[in-house]
């Protein structure tokens, strides 16, 4: 027996927590190991706040490209309608990545870190954005993902608290094909999962 599909997020996967004041986004996750299924394979786990029924964002996390053949991994942010800023620090599977936007007023400040490898991205920028809503997502640009097994969010927070506080709604990715890519699991406290599905039809 399987689950039943979550409300679809287009090529959006994860939760989204509305009607609030996000003044700082946090989640920890470990970058998966990646298969590629073609080179327009993208998909990226990544916070942020704003960009739900809006058409501002503020988002960083971890990049996955297969535009190569083969998987390449970059951090990056965005500052929505600016395109992203990709960071040349080395990231890759198995790596511990937290991630982390916090605003203050027009003052946002994106930090994404590898405590694999040690290193910490800092970018603080001012921006006109929305605070009406934050993610906790895994996003293909490309509206295709590569295979990624699962990839589960830990330590989820919204303005220092528990996501799940919040009561956000899950999201799953669906195809062209009308199925679905992903489903996000159940959220507890900060932690949920989101599994690959590669067009699967609704289950119920």
């Amino acid at each position: 027996m399987g689950h039943p599909f979550n409300q679809n997020g287009g090529n959006w996967s994860g939760y989204v927590a509305t009607g609030l004041v996000a003044e700082s986004v946090s989640a920890s996750w470990i970058e998966p190991t990646v298969t590629c299924n073609a080179t327009n394979d993208t998909f990226a786990p990544w916070v942020g706040i704003g960009g739900y029924g809006t058409t501002t964002l503020a988002q960083t996390g971890v990049e996955i490209s297969c535009s190569s053949g083969s998987p390449v991994y970059r951090a990056w942010y965005e500052l929505i309608p600016a395109s992203p800023v990709y960071d040349d620090a080395a990231v890759g599977p198995g790596d511990a990545i937290k991630a982390e936007v916090i605003r203050a007023g027009t003052r946002y400040t994106m930090t994404v870190t590898d405590r694999t490898r040690n290193w910490t991205r800092t970018v603080t920028k001012s921006y006109a954005g929305s605070s009406t809503s934050a993610e906790f997502i895994l996003e293909s640009p490309t509206g295709t993902y590569p295979n990624f097994g699962t990839v589960t969010f830990t330590g989820a927070t919204v303005n220092g608290r528990q996501l799940s506080r919040y009561r956000p709604v899950a999201l799953d990715a669906s195809n062209a094909s009308g199925g679905f890519d992903d489903h996000t699991g159940p959220l507890s406290g900060g932690t949920f999962s989101v599994s690959y599905r590669r067009g699967a039809a609704d289950q119920t």
